[in-house]
Parts: C-alpha cells; structure tokens; sequence
C-alpha cells in the first residue's frame, strides 16, 4: 500500500500494535473485496451440486464433472471460436493502431483535425447505438457486397479500429524524438524502413498496453457476437455462457466451471504481459 493511501486512510497517525492490527484489518478487507470473487469462482467451478443456494467456497463433493459436462455441451468449441476471433482481431487491431497511430503523429494531411475528432467521437457512442447501422454494414459490406453475418468474420472486422489504441499509439509515437527521424532519412532509410526499424521497435510499452487491453477487450465481447452469430456454430464463449445459464438441465456448477475457463485466458496474458502492460503506462505517466 502506498503512503498516500496509508495518509488517506489515517494509518500513519496512529504507531505500534494499533498501526499494525488496523494495516491488517485493511489488506485483509481488500483481498475480501477483490479477490473473494475469484476465489468463490475457482472453488464452486469444483462444487458437485445442483442447488444455487447450496454454493461454497468449500467443496462439499469435489469433482471435475462440471468441466466434463461443460464440454459436451460444446464449450471447447466455443473456446476456440474465441480464441480464433481475439486472435485475428487483435492482429488487426494493432496493425491498425500503429499505422494510424504513426500517420497521426508523424504526418500532416488535409482534415487532419477532423479525423482525430472522428475517432474520439467513436468512444463516446454506446455500442448499443451502433448495433443496427453494424447490422446492416455487415449484411452487405461496403465496395466487396459480402454479407458477413454468421461468420466469424463479422466479429473481426469491426474490432480493427479501436479508438483507444489508436490514441495510445498516436500520443506514444508523438513522443519518439524527431531527431532519430531525421539521422535515419540523412543515411538513406526509407519511410517503411523508418517506421519499421526506428519507430516501431521505440514503441514496445505502447504495444504491450494495446495488446493487454485489446486482448481483454476482444476477448469480453458480448454484444458484437449476439449480433453475428446466427447459429451456435459461430458462439463465442462469453455468448455461450448465456446459452449455458438460461439452459435447464445445465447446474450451477457447470456454468462456473465455463465461467472459469473464460477467465483464465484474460488472466494469463496479464500475468504474461504485465511488464510491459507496467512499463507502456508507467511511460504514459513520465511523459504526461
């Protein structure tokens, strides 16, 4: 805990024992609050029973037959229509971002001003406000007429423009001295070379906070798939997790159990990335 929250929460008045015992009580009341959830979650994945009321962080009857159940009831398939949608959307994504990013911060060109307004007007829209004029873009795509409603697609194409990373990209790269820049052009290099061997490579933090967000992102999608998918086959597990709970011979237990699987994934690329996820924000902060 940091001093200031120390100060904030009065713990630095107060020496010895008491200091201690309040510290305590503190740390402990926040591992309830954050990680009591996650912790039930984990536990009641291994619960054998069928009773919502009858879930404990203590398993009663530990087993593995929520997983099993979850899949047969198609769960791995949904597992892999997620990881299939967050990773080609993710590679869009950022594609996206960096070359946007880099054209903001690097370039002038007419209605600049305007494009930037744009995109941080995307931000402000509900997706709900999108969803019908998504519809119908989808059902017959702009210059290609391909109707990508039902595919998984549909759910890729829309996550390639984001405006958060595109902004992060922006205002990271705007920050790589222009000097670099200009040594490279004196010895020759080339704008692709440039970008691809200088700028890029400065930009590491900035990828690793778009990567990180954008994973979590893509990976949480709800409402795009609900509109997508026309059928099962093409369910995302967060999707299917609602399939799952409306379903009536489906348990409690199953369902956590998938809620379980769906979480992991999220929590091991942060764990993976958390470095660079720190290092990206804290470069944020310096510079800010």
């Amino acid at each position: 805990m940091s001093a200031a929250t120390e100060t904030a929460l009065g713990l630095t008045e107060r020496t010895g024992a008491g200091a201690k015992l309040i510290k305590a009580a503190v740390y402990t009341g926040l591992f309830v609050v954050f990680a009591g959830p996650l912790l039930a979650l984990l536990v009641s994945s291994f619960n054998h029973v069928s009773d919502p009321t009858q879930l404990s962080v203590i398993p009663r009857r530990p087993t593995l037959d929520n997983f099993r159940i979850a899949f047969d009831h198609g769960v791995l398939r949904y597992l892999l229509n997620s990881f299939f949608v967050v990773g080609f959307g993710l590679l869009l994504q950022v594609a996206v971002s960096v070359l946007a990013g880099y054209a903001l911060a690097r370039k002038v060109f007419p209605l600049m001003t305007l494009v930037m307004v744009a995109i941080l007007a995307t931000m402000m829209l509900p997706e709900e406000i999108l969803a019908l004029p998504l519809t119908l873009v989808l059902g017959d795509l702009p210059l290609l007429h391909l109707n990508l409603m039902g595919t998984l697609a549909g759910m890729i194409v829309p996550l390639g423009a984001w405006a958060f990373s595109i902004l992060v990209m922006t205002e990271f790269m705007k920050d790589v001295p222009r000097e670099l820049e200009e040594a490279a052009r004196i010895d020759g290099a080339g704008e692709l070379r440039i970008f691809a061997q200088i700028i890029l490579p400065l930009c590491k933090p900035a990828l690793g906070v778009i990567g990180v967000f954008g994973f979590t992102m893509i990976w949480d999608q709800y409402l795009l798939p609900l509109l997508v998918a026309t059928d099962s086959s093409a369910y995302t597990l967060p999707l299917a997790l609602r399939t799952l709970r409306i379903d009536p011979v489906v348990t409690p237990g199953v369902v956590l159990a998938a809620s379980l699987l769906a979480l992991l994934p999220s929590v091991v690329v942060f764990l993976l990335f958390q470095r660079s996820f720190a290092r990206g924000l804290t470069s944020g902060a310096l510079k800010g």
